[in-house]
């Protein structure tokens, strides 16, 4: 006959599984990749080493699990953040919510958009990155069918902006110099999805 866990067994694998995920996220929000180990994650959810090993096949998949889990957290708030007013306002809350969030924490930000990582992490990264360019396109898209913005390639606008986006985030993040990034990085939203913010000068005014 099979074995079949007890609740009472089962809840105490859920609560371990829970206390290691919970410590190697927090153990990447104050050291990033580098500072995970399986042995750290261990010690500081008070667990065996090979009790790390019972729900996770190694560091790489832990990594990549914690990753999906903390990307699905950031696409859910842009996302609700955006889901609302006109297409201006929907991509400028894209925008704000994407670059505020990662500079109110700058380490657990660059690990999840640049730091180097193994390729099974990285893949991670693209899903990402395709989440964010459809939360722009939907944004777009909105702002386009209430003329808002011109006709355009909205793919390819919500894939530049995603680019462009995570490449200033990224300086940012690694200098510490946030200073007016992320209403410039509005302005650039805008201007790159044909609409030009009112009380914007040009550079010559």
């Amino acid at each position: 006959m099979a074995y079949r866990r007890t609740p009472a067994v089962q809840e105490r694998l859920d609560a371990q599984r829970e206390a290691i995920a919970a410590a190697a996220v927090s153990m990447l929000t104050e050291g990033g990749y580098r500072a995970l180990s399986v042995a750290a994650v261990a010690d500081r959810a008070g667990v065996a080493t090979g009790s790390v090993y019972r729900h996770y096949a190694d560091k790489s998949d832990l990594m990549v699990r914690i990753f999906r889990e903390l990307c699905t957290r950031e696409v859910e708030a842009v996302t609700a953040a955006a889901a609302h007013g006109s297409g201006v306002q929907r991509v400028t809350a894209v925008v704000e919510t994407f670059a505020r969030r990662a500079l109110r924490n700058p380490t657990l930000a660059y690990a999840l958009l640049a730091e180097p990582v193994d390729a099974a992490v990285d893949a991670e990264r693209l899903v990402l990155r395709r989440a964010f360019a459809g939360a722009f396109a939907s944004a777009l898209r909105h702002g386009i069918d209430n003329g808002e913005f011109p006709c355009q390639d909205v793919d390819l606008t919500a894939a530049s902006l995603v680019g462009a986006v995570g490449e200033v985030l990224t300086g940012r993040l690694r200098d510490g110099a946030a200073g007016s990034t992320v209403p410039d990085l509005v302005v650039l939203a805008l201007r790159a999805a044909g609409h030009l913010p009112s009380g914007t000068t040009s550079c010559q005014e």
